[in-house]
């Protein structure tokens, strides 16, 4: 059977690593930026904080990708853990802005570490018939750690001190660590490419699917730095609903329908899904009240519950062996997304209003489309 190719032994501990590491990441999405409001921080300062982990972690990994060539997966996997456990734990002690600005970028570089890595290795041992579905499978560590972590985050900090919640952070962290080091140990990865290509930090041909995650990223950076002020404004006490929704739309749709990516061409699965991005941020920007912000959820969750997943697999099909340095350029591109998304729409923030800062996010699908549609699509066909 296809899903007992898959679910291979190594296959699930990264799953399960993965899903308690990304579990200590998400549930800092609607709490840091209530945490740093709290304290005294502004808008910008917020938006800076919050998006530097994303601009570190993007210097980072594509040095990442280059050494999975020569290092194992299973080695980054546990030095992202073990920087995510210290992270967790100076949070802590640490205030804002320098202080906490330092460790943001180590949290960053832990992140790059450990993603790049848990997605290199799924990409080495999927069986190739069935990469799409593999990659959708394993992308759902990440959505039910999406699903629960936030409204998680919420309820932990609602009846406990924060200082409660990064330790929760670490101890989730440490079970990372544990898991990650119970996987076999793989030799050195020995490309088939030439010496030259594999030395460079860069891959050119992951460009077109990075430069889409690019895009779709810098809304995502927005939304989790800024929608959990705005659903606090206008009375949504939990704004983990809003991610809970948008990451039970990823599960549905990547359970029921990971075939997708396999039965059909990557271009014909992104086209709708980008789409997707444009209507959510314009519901959000017109919608004051929680049925709204969810359905903006719902929607968003079922265009990127294929799209991410399409991209992976589109870079993967693009690189040939040299998967590493291939993943390292996408995952940097989406992290710069993320970075200049937080950055850039505190400042929009900061200037206007949330109503202006939703419309710019979807301008910036709009982008995103035409791009694809002129340099991807076309060049496709």
């Amino acid at each position: 059977m296809t899903i007992r190719k898959i679910l291979s032994r190594d296959f699930l501990l990264t799953f399960s690593a993965q899903l308690t590491f990304s579990f200590s990441l998400f549930i800092l999405i609607p709490t840091l930026p209530i945490y740093l409001s709290r304290l005294g921080a502004e808008e910008a300062e917020i938006g800076i904080l919050i998006g530097t982990s994303s601009v570190s972690s993007l210097i980072l990994r594509p040095f990442v990708g280059s050494a999975l060539l020569r290092i194992p997966e299973r080695n980054f996997m546990i030095g992202g853990a073990l920087l995510f456990i210290l992270c967790s734990v100076a949070y802590i002690f640490l205030s804002p802005f320098w202080p906490f600005l330092m460790i943001r970028v180590f949290h960053g570089f832990g992140f790059a570490l450990f993603y790049t890595a848990s997605t290199t290795f799924i990409a080495n041992i999927s069986p190739e018939a069935h990469r799409g579905q593999s990659i959708g499978y394993f992308f759902l560590a990440f959505n039910f750690a999406f699903a629960l972590a936030p409204s998680f985050g919420m309820f932990l900090l609602n009846r406990f001190h924060f200082t409660f919640l990064f330790l929760v952070c670490a101890a989730l962290s440490l079970c990372s660590l544990f898991l990650s080091t119970r996987l076999k140990k793989r030799g050195e990865n020995a490309p088939e490419t030439p010496l030259t290509e594999d030395r460079s930090f860069l891959s050119r041909k992951a460009l077109p699917p990075a430069i889409l995650a690019f895009f779709t990223h810098i809304i995502w950076g927005a939304l989790t730095a800024f929608f959990p002020l705005y659903a606090l404004e206008h009375g949504m006490s939990n704004p983990g609903i809003f991610f809970a929704a948008f990451a039970v739309m990823l599960i549905l749709g990547r359970t029921f329908g990971g075939r997708i990516l396999d039965l059909h061409s990557r271009e014909k699965v992104i086209f709708p899904c980008l789409l997707t991005y444009i209507i959510a941020t314009l519901i959000l920007a017109f919608s004051e009240t929680t049925p709204m912000f969810i359905l903006a959820a719902v929607i968003w969750g079922a265009g990127n519950a294929f799209a991410f997943p399409a991209f992976v697999a589109l870079v993967i099909d693009l690189a040939g062996p040299s998967r590493g340095p291939a993943l390292g350029t996408f995952t940097a591109l989406s992290d710069m997304g993320v970075g200049l998304g937080a950055v850039s729409m505190g400042i929009v923030l900061r200037l206007t209003n949330f109503q202006t800062m939703f419309l710019c996010l979807a301008f910036t699908g709009v982008i995103n489309f035409i791009y694809f549609y002129f340099f991807v699509m076309k060049k496709a066909n």
